[in-house]
């Protein structure tokens, strides 16, 4: 769907211990300048963040409801205020356009299969919506039928090479989304794997995430490099 023209395998990485997020966005910004200038392959990075919110370049200050309650970061990612936190998995996509198709639209449709192919492995059906960004899971409250999100995307392109990317929420602590109005779209609840009663170990849903990737973006191959405390991405020996 949308794989590259190269056909060469996207390295995958997981980080077990929580990422402070200004040290994530360096190690992206570092990633996606040698992305650019070929000096590395498209990258994957699955990791947790300590609990913060972000605001993204649309975000308006009287969505954030509870500003002195979490670390708040300005971020250039496209969306509004979102909450990350333990719980929640945390995947940066880093990859290539131009070796693609120069296309954010079908881009973003493809990042919303791949969660909603994942989210179907484990037998929940989820939606997206036009106008209203990220995947929803349909929820009865009594007579009520509503929408609730279980996975929010927000990313920026540069020079056709994409940073930030989703989070999906498997077992966050979910009253920690009522600091803000999630992505501005107020009336609506946020859900998890594990209030769906689908929680499973985080290995294996980065497995089924993996797997999912694979079918619409190409093969990916494990990452052999190692993150350094402040940020810059080397090449283990």
């Amino acid at each position: 769907m949308f794989k590259s023209l190269q056909n060469t395998p996207v390295e995958w990485l997981v980080t077990k211990d929580q990422v402070d997020y200004p040290d994530a966005v360096s190690v992206m910004e570092q990633r996606v300048e040698r992305i650019q200038s070929g000096e590395a392959a498209e990258l994957v990075w699955l990791l947790e963040h300590p609990p913060l919110y972000t605001a993204g370049t649309s975000a308006k200050k009287t969505d954030l409801l509870q500003p002195d309650r979490f670390p708040v970061h300005t971020t250039g990612r496209g969306g509004q205020y979102t909450y990350h936190g333990p719980g929640q998995r945390v995947a940066y996509v880093m990859l290539d356009l131009k070796q693609r198709r120069r296309d954010v639209r079908l881009f973003v449709t493809a990042l919303e299969a791949w969660i909603t192919n994942t989210l179907k492995t484990l037998d929940i059906r989820s939606h997206t919506y036009s106008g209203r960004v990220g995947v929803w899971v349909a929820s009865d409250s009594g007579a009520r039928r509503s929408e609730e999100k279980i996975a929010a995307i927000g990313v920026r392109l540069r020079k056709w090479v994409s940073f930030h990317g989703v989070s999906i929420n498997v077992r966050p602590n979910l009253e920690h989304f009522s600091g803000i109005v999630p992505c501005g779209l107020s009336g609506y609840g946020v859900t998890s794997l594990e209030k769906l009663g689908k929680a499973l170990p985080q290995e294996r849903f980065d497995e089924l995430l993996q797997a999912e990737f694979e079918k619409v973006f190409g093969a990916t191959v494990d990452a052999e490099i190692e993150l350094p405390r402040f940020g810059q991405l080397t090449q283990t020996p």
